[in-house]
């Protein structure tokens, strides 16, 4: 087997076309005001209000000593609101608030703009979100 080389590399495929696609959201995101780890906790917050952190580290596959600075970050811009859960005070719970609730709405234009700038039909950008997701359950299994 030959030595591989770079541009051979899944992780490396997988690695750049990340950066690629954080470029391409960066311009779509600055006029909102958010990056895109933080357009990442609004969408889980979009879905289901009132969530833990521990909750939302598990879906966007974050640590809390990642996460809680972020949110930290999101609260100081009043996107949203920490809170101790009152049956449990060792779970920190997440809500929105008016301001970042209000942004999904400014937000539904970035899904159509990703999607053209993929060029791929909806098929093929389905199928391939779908083997990725594969492997990254396989790697994490």
């Amino acid at each position: 087997m030959k030595a591989l080389t770079l541009p051979d590399m899944i992780c490396f495929a997988l690695y750049s076309a990340n950066h690629a696609m954080q470029r391409v959201y960066q311009p779509l995101l600055a006029p909102l005001g958010l990056t895109y780890p933080q357009f990442l906790v609004l969408m889980v917050l979009w879905a289901e209000d009132d969530r833990t952190v521990g909750d939302l580290g598990r879906a966007l596959g974050l640590e809390s000593n990642t996460l809680t600075p972020l949110l930290k970050r999101m609260e100081s811009q009043d996107l949203l609101a920490r809170a101790r859960d009152n049956k449990d005070e060792r779970q920190v719970r997440v809500t929105l608030t008016d301001k970042g609730r209000g942004l999904q709405a400014h937000s539904a234009g970035v899904a159509s703009c990703i999607f053209d700038a993929c060029g791929l039909e909806v098929e093929r950008l389905t199928a391939l979100r779908d083997q990725v997701t594969a492997l990254r359950d396989r790697l994490a299994g």
